[in-house]
């Protein structure tokens, strides 16, 4: 059964806004790998980010958050539509924040990308404006 996020769980997410919305911060520290190996063979590049990035996804990645059925919803689509994030519910928001958790497996760099493009913050900032009503 799956628990909805009480007021804590949006607070410990919400906290890591005023870090991804400082100005020159980047998600990415260096980038890993790349590297010629004796074998003739190249490792493939890796993020390797900053730790709040960690702590964040590692959050986000916890049961409240989860929507176990968000590979059925065009999240990239839903993203795409202008304002959809800063009118989303919370269960909407917790199936972005599945694709963005989840998305990091598929492809190296996601949650660097989501940042950067801004996903992370504004969905952050819906949070926030969720928990006044709470």
């Amino acid at each position: 059964m799956a628990t909805e996020p009480d007021s804590q769980n949006i607070e410990e997410l919400v906290s890591f806004l005023p870090i991804f919305t400082r100005e020159g911060f980047d998600p990415v520290v260096e980038w890993g790998g790349g590297e010629l190996l004796p074998s003739g063979a190249r490792t493939f590049p890796w993020p390797v980010y900053h730790e709040a990035v960690i702590a964040f996804f590692q959050l986000a990645g916890k049961a409240p958050w989860c929507d176990y059925e968000y590979a059925e919803k065009d999240v990239p689509a839903l993203l795409q539509e202008g304002n959809y994030l800063e009118r989303a519910t919370l269960q909407e928001i917790k199936t972005v924040l599945t694709f963005c958790v989840r998305g990091e497996r598929f492809c190296d760099g996601h949650w660097g990308t989501m940042i950067r493009e801004g996903v992370i913050q504004r969905l952050l900032a819906r949070l926030a404006d969720i928990s006044k009503g709470i």
